[in-house]
């Protein structure tokens, strides 16, 4: 395996699992724990899933500017595009961590970050 398919790789798997971490919060641990008398165990599940967040953006973040760079990508509008929705998701993600409560930015972020798998699949090919 060369360096780029390890990039890219590793890009996948911090993207799977900001993706695929809302997923299971979203289906499993909040519909399991909604009715709890005791809401800890869900808060504790979603501030260890934000830990792994604050990670899999970090290496996103690494990887694919490394990639844009080397591929020389940076003007490209889909990357572009993929960058400024980013950046709403970074900015709904802090509102969120003040706002645990609003339930619609949780929605906004799992929208926009299917938005941003879809445009990052765009790019790969």
């Amino acid at each position: 395996m060369d360096t780029w398919a390890l990039m890219r790789a590793l890009h996948l798997l911090a993207m799977a699992f900001f993706v695929g971490g809302q997923l299971v919060l979203v289906a499993a641990v909040v519909p399991a724990e909604r009715d709890a008398p005791d809401r800890e165990r869900l808060r504790a599940a979603a501030r260890r899933f934000g830990y792994g967040t604050l990670v899999a953006i970090a290496v996103l973040i690494a990887t694919g500017a490394a990639m844009a760079s080397e591929f020389d990508r940076w003007d490209d509008s889909e990357l572009q595009a993929k960058l400024v929705l980013v950046a709403i998701v970074g900015v709904l993600v802090t509102w969120h961590i003040r706002r645990p409560a609003w339930h619609g930015i949780e929605a906004a972020i799992f929208v926009i970050s299917l938005a941003i798998v879809w445009l990052g699949v765009s790019l790969a090919h």
